[in-house]
């Protein structure tokens, strides 16, 4: 069959399910995963076909779509950073909001960080995609990342294989740990910060699909994580280090006003490109 006309297929197929912008890139998306082509190719060869196994190959996926499963589960992979990485059940599927957050940091060591040597930690790493961009990205950096899930190391250690930087991963429950164990110079966290408030606001394709261990935590007590890493970082934090958060961008003056509690100063709330209050930096 030929890809052009599998593509109108796909189209009608979803119709139902997507809008036809969304709908386009998992075509190309799948086309690139599935034949390593891109948009280009199929332009330049218009008569490009697949056989027998390619299309239930494609069938396959198509079905899974209109289950509203993510294309990135589907695939098993996803670009954070301009650079691959791995993901499925295990791990959240990598936000462009969490981009914003790794930039962030990153221009952040070029003039406020003076270490020779940065130690990072990121506290919940799921993927690894903030350790494994921050790693390739800062070159003088030492990575260290933590998780309480097993599988999900497993898929981030796999990542930093792929993008052929040293990440070290360690298995730890946040919430149980009265010590980092070493000083650091940049605490970063992305942690379970929806509640379930917010449930009714959340797609089925994330609902049905994604983490909930690393997506939601309990209405009465949401900021729990927030308290709980920036105690530690009060202990495990070097003298002109910083602490940075992605957050509920419904909790921005809570979330700042917990961390002026705790001592920390220079606090700036930074909005995403959204617009939505998602990410926090301080130091002590």
């Amino acid at each position: 069959m030929l890809f052009k006309t599998y593509k109108t297929t796909f189209l009608q197929e979803l119709s139902t399910f997507y809008d036809e912008q969304e709908i386009e890139s998992f075509f190309y998306l799948t086309l690139e995963c599935f034949h390593n082509k891109k948009r280009i190719d199929l332009a330049l060869d218009p008569n490009m076909e697949m056989d027998a196994m390619q299309l239930r190959r494609w069938e396959s996926a198509l079905a899974e779509l209109k289950k509203e499963k993510p294309i990135q589960y589907i695939l098993g992979e996803t670009e954070f950073y301009g650079i691959p990485f791995l993901v499925n059940e295990n791990t959240l599927i990598p936000r462009p909001e969490t981009e914003e957050l790794v930039e962030w940091i990153i221009k952040s060591t070029s003039y406020e960080i003076k270490s020779a040597k940065l130690q990072i930690l990121d506290i919940g790493t799921g993927s690894g995609c903030i350790a494994i961009s921050l790693a390739k990205s800062i070159s003088n950096a030492e990575v260290f990342a933590i998780d309480i899930s097993e599988e999900a190391l497993a898929t981030a250690k796999k990542n930093a294989e792929i993008n052929e930087v040293n990440v070290d991963f360690i298995l730890k429950n946040v919430l149980e740990t009265e010590n980092l164990g070493n000083t650091f110079d940049i605490i970063v966290s992305n942690p379970p910060y929806v509640r379930n408030l917010e449930k009714s606001e959340i797609k089925p394709n994330v609902l049905e699909y994604e983490p909930h261990i690393a997506l939601f935590v309990n209405d009465n007590d949401a900021l729990l994580f927030y308290r709980k890493i920036a105690g530690l970082a009060k202990v495990n934090l070097s003298e002109n280090g910083i602490l940075f958060f992605e957050i509920n961008q419904y909790l921005g003056k809570e979330t700042v006003e917990l961390l002026e509690d705790l001592g920390f100063k220079n606090i700036i709330l930074k909005n995403d490109n959204y617009g939505n209050n998602r990410m926090i930096s301080c130091c002590l």
